[in-house]
């Protein structure tokens, strides 16, 4: 048997979220726990999981999924009806260093935010990790653990370090 504890405090009611002011969220988006959300644009009826952060300028499309874990940063563009699998990342940067020339911290000026785009319906396998400056088409797929290090044509499926295309789609 296990030990019983005493005199535990009773679960919050309170939802652990961050979600700021400048956020724009459609209907019946859903967002679970332990959320962080700043200057982004949600669509319609998407799922965000627990433990995302999704940040400025980030839009998203309607009846998308973002699983748990996941990280969309700055420069993320993503279609309706996309799946998103868990702890998916995004990079923005295509040389990201801590310091500047003058070894002082990066600011605003010392980098370029790059876009990423992903296209309708494409579904993003769990691990994958999405460089900076991709677009992925429509009714693409990703392998979970991916890389992707290049574009995606429309209803491809890559998969592997660094991604390689597998096959076209049979689903269009």
């Amino acid at each position: 048997m296990g030990k019983k504890y005493k005199n535990l405090p009773k679960a919050s009611p309170k939802r652990f979220q961050k979600i700021a002011p400048d956020v724009k969220l459609g209907e019946g988006v859903q967002i679970h726990n332990f959320v962080n959300l700043y200057g982004c644009e949600i669509g319609d009826r998407t799922k965000v999981g627990s433990f995302v952060e999704i940040q400025k300028g980030v839009r998203i499309g309607k009846n998308c999924k973002i699983s748990s874990h996941s990280f969309i940063c700055e420069g993320v563009s993503i279609g309706d009806g996309v799946f998103v699998g868990h702890h998916v990342v995004f990079i923005n940067d295509r040389y990201p260093r801590a310091t500047n020339r003058r070894d002082k911290l990066q600011t605003k000026a010392d980098w370029v935010v790059v876009p990423t785009s992903i296209g309708t319906n494409a579904s993003i396998g769990s691990g994958a990790v999405i460089l900076c400056g991709i677009q992925i088409g429509e009714g693409s797929m990703i392998g979970a653990g991916s890389v992707v290090t290049k574009n995606v044509k429309p209803h491809h499926i890559v998969a592997g370090n660094p991604a390689r295309v597998l096959r076209m789609s049979t689903k269009k």
